[in-house]
């Protein structure tokens, strides 16, 4: 239980929490009645069998073959019918379609009928056998370790499955990713002790040619700084240290470039033709910040309206003649002349005894790998757990090495054990084959204390409250919002030469600290969508036309308008929603459905034909006459009907997020206007948004939210027997306007998040 709740809020802490008690009462509302179940089957039998039967099977359903008086004999079809009864979405325009009190007669029915049936038989599902991934391993070494490393120089990324990558049936072991993890536990096992055989190497830090360097980039460098980085890095060893800079440009007189640590000063250079820019320096074991950067020049003190603006940096004229040097490269040389360190925060989370003599040795190194494993394991350990690990510290102390060498091997033996690397949660003892069992208690759960009123509840705003909570904006939202494909996208350089790396950086940084702004501020999930403000810097202010904006800082600023309000006004999302050289209302209406309406459309045929683009074959001048060509497929039609309206209704915005009257290159009015699967007309952002916060679409809205939540907590697929759970945390987080904090702790407290079905006799899934 607790390494799954750790999965969805993203931080530590866990041993106070466990599970809820195990009879919590779930009201549930009266059954159907039969006259409810026969009204039910006569809407059926009118508006949908004469497309959706056994003759016909229209996308793949014969609901003349299912009795709507037995919901519990075919759940999975049910679930999918009433969905589509939610959303208004079937019967399909022009067909006949009830009216409003039919429609929601027939959703309260069998939203009643498989709630009933679901708690009559509650089947909590059984996810995969579920491998740590890339960031899950990073935070439970610094959890475990108090020791910051980079996952991506470790481990290769992971693979995705239904929007995340912490899904256990994507999760695969191959024999190369076993060979990265043995790699990374001898290195991180080395850096948290201390190994004073270590040998100078070189770590390489490069900024990206697109960063401009004209102000100050990063918050952790020191105010009156310009350009340069700022990264924090791991020195394994007290030791001296080499730190070299490298530049783009002449190295110019008249430009002084300083080095700090920590953000002390270590070295200042004044540059010329020929200047070395390199230090050697003592620093003491553990990570730092490290910055370098120049002391601004005398014409960046000018106003900042009184400056001449500088040519993009993707421009002819930027690369060939650059006004300033900036930094290329840092590199970090060592260590040289190290000595195991004293003190850091990884050896004071390792070493909680220290033997004076030889006899005592054996008796702590068994206390330190026992408290170690505890924690590693996310569970109580036996002997038999703890034996491999002392039986490799005994082999790393008669190598040679010491008391703290064989802390080191047993260590690194414990970074590459299964029961680290994998969440394992067995049934208990005597549970029979495919029924569910309740996940294990730990600590305020064993004892007792978390079947108290508000405790479980207390725990899990505890964890929300914890700055390591960021997690769930970096993983969660950043995978959600697709805010981790940013660094990839590449816009064309001839059509938006003003798209520079610092752009990129500041569109994903104004919707992380949005996002986190309404989980910290305990917000209801519609404000993602109807929020009148952002936070934006300087970069961000001039791309999106908003005036007196200065700095690299990011403030909190109102819009003077409603064109920009919510998500759908985030420049994140419209680029990486779009083509690099033109907006995609493909691309946007999928994403759309997917992620904010809980209706992704099938793949595509695999034989569709391109868009055309203006001037080939004389297509026509806007984006709306070529989807319309594009529709006059059949093969096309039925999707594009659903994705194409929606994602025209953001083409007042183009490939990267800015605001434009009228169509690229074409110069005609952009049309906004469309419709959602209901039929509900708008015509440009501001109304698609108020027509999504109106009903049915604001609850489908908080339900995808909902659902990605559990897929995340989870980590597998939602089935239909998760349905129910979902209705439920939206019944009791509505009166709150669905609060972040009510669908969290809502997930927390499901069925599915805290019991488990049991293999089936002979299931090969290993768990």
């Amino acid at each position: 239980m607790t390494g799954t709740v750790r999965r969805i809020v993203g931080i530590a802490g866990w041993a106070a929490l466990g599970v809820a008690a195990a009879g919590a009462a779930w009201a549930q509302p009266p059954a159907g009645s039969p006259a409810e179940a026969a009204s039910a089957r006569a809407v059926l039998d009118r508006y949908c069998v004469a497309c959706h039967n056994a003759r016909t099977l229209t996308a793949g359903l014969a609901l003349d073959a299912v009795d709507p008086a037995r919901v519990a004999d075919h759940a999975e079809v049910w679930e999918k019918v009433l969905r589509k009864l939610r959303t208004r979405t079937m019967p399909p325009a022009p067909r006949p379609r009830p009216d409003a009190e039919s429609y929601a007669a027939l959703v309260a029915y069998f939203e009643t009928a498989l709630d009933r049936a679901a708690e009559a038989a509650p089947d909590p599902g059984r996810p995969a056998l579920q491998r740590l991934n890339r960031a899950e391993y990073v935070n439970a070494v610094r959890d475990l370790l108090a020791l910051e490393v980079d996952g991506q120089a470790l481990l290769p990324a992971d693979e995705s499955g239904y929007g995340f990558d912490n899904i256990g049936d994507v999760l695969t072991v191959s024999p190369g990713l076993l060979d990265r993890y043995l790699l990374a536990a001898a290195k991180i096992s080395r850096l948290a002790v201390g190994d004073p055989t270590l040998r100078p190497t070189t770590a390489l830090y490069r900024t990206s040619p697109l960063l401009a360097q004209d102000g100050r980039v990063s918050e952790d460098l020191p105010f009156g700084s310009r350009g340069g980085l700022a990264v924090r890095h791991h020195f394994p060893l007290d030791a001296e240290y080499v730190i070299r800079v490298a530049l783009r440009g002449r190295s110019r007189a008249g430009h002084a470039l300083e080095i700090r640590l920590d953000r002390e000063r270590v070295a200042r250079f004044d540059l010329g033709e020929r200047a070395p820019l390199e230090v050697r320096v003592p620093v003491a074991a553990g990570t730092r910040l490290l910055g370098v950067s120049f002391v601004e020049a005398l014409e960046h003190s000018l106003p900042l309206d009184g400056r001449p603006p500088p040519p993009p940096i993707t421009s002819f004229a930027f690369t060939l003649y650059p006004n300033d040097p900036s930094v290329e490269r840092v590199e970090i040389v060592g260590p040289y002349a190290g000595r195991t360190p004293a003190d850091t925060p990884s050896r004071r989370a390792i070493f909680t005894c220290r033997p004076d003599t030889a006899p005592e040795e054996s008796a702590c190194a068994e206390r330190i790998v026992g408290a170690l494993a505890r924690r590693a394991y996310r569970r109580p350990v036996t002997a038999a757990d703890t034996a491999p690990l002392l039986a490799a510290y005994a082999a790393g102390r008669q190598a040679g090495g010491g008391f703290e060498d064989g802390v080191r091997w047993a260590i690194e033996a414990l970074l590459v054990s299964p029961k680290f690397l994998f969440r394992v949660e067995e049934p208990p003892a005597g549970t029979a084959p495919g029924a569910p069992y309740r996940l294990g208690d730990l600590d305020l759960a064993a004892r007792g204390r978390l079947r108290e009123p508000g405790v479980l509840e207390g725990q899990v705003r505890r964890m929300l409250d914890d700055p390591r909570a960021r997690a769930l904006v970096e993983n969660f939202a950043g995978q959600w919002l697709y805010l981790r494909n940013l660094p990839s996208v590449a816009p064309d350089t001839g059509r938006f030469p003003e798209f520079d790396d610092n752009l990129r950086r500041a569109l994903r940084q104004e919707t992380e600290l949005f996002v986190a702004g309404q989980i910290r501020e305990d917000r209801g999930v519609l404000d993602l969508l109807r929020a009148d403000y952002t936070f934006i810097n300087e970069r961000l202010a001039r791309h999106y036309g908003i005036p007196g904006v200065y700095g690299g800082h990011f403030r909190r600023v109102a819009y003077r308008d409603d064109r920009r309000a919510g998500l759908l006004g985030h420049g994140s999302l419209l680029t990486v929603t779009s083509y690099p050289h033109r907006t995609s209302p493909v691309l946007r209406g999928k994403w759309l459905l997917e992620n904010l309406l809980g209706a992704p459309p099938p793949p595509p045929p695999p034989d569709i034909p391109e868009l055309d683009e203006p001037g080939e074959r004389a297509a026509p001048a806007t984006m709306r006459e070529r989807m319309a060509r594009h529709r006059a497929s059949p093969a096309c039609a039925t999707c594009h009907a659903k994705i194409d309206p929606l994602g025209f209704a953001l083409e007042n915005f183009d490939a990267v997020g800015r605001w434009r009257a009228r169509e690229d290159g074409a110069g005609t009015p952009i049309d906004a206007s469309g419709a959602l699967p209901d039929g509900a007309p708008f015509d440009g952002p501001a109304a698609f948004r108020e027509a999504l916060l109106r009903e049915p679409w604001a609850t489908e809205f908080a339900t995808t939210v909902t659902e990605k939540l559990m897929t995340y907590a989870l980590g597998r697929e939602l089935e239909h027997y998760d349905a129910p759970a979902v209705r439920r945390i939206l019944r009791d987080a509505e009166p709150g306007g669905y609060r972040w904090s009510s669908l969290i702790q809502g997930v927390v407290e499901s069925l599915p998040f805290q019991l488990r079905r049991a293999p089936e006799a002979g299931d090969a899934r290993a768990q």
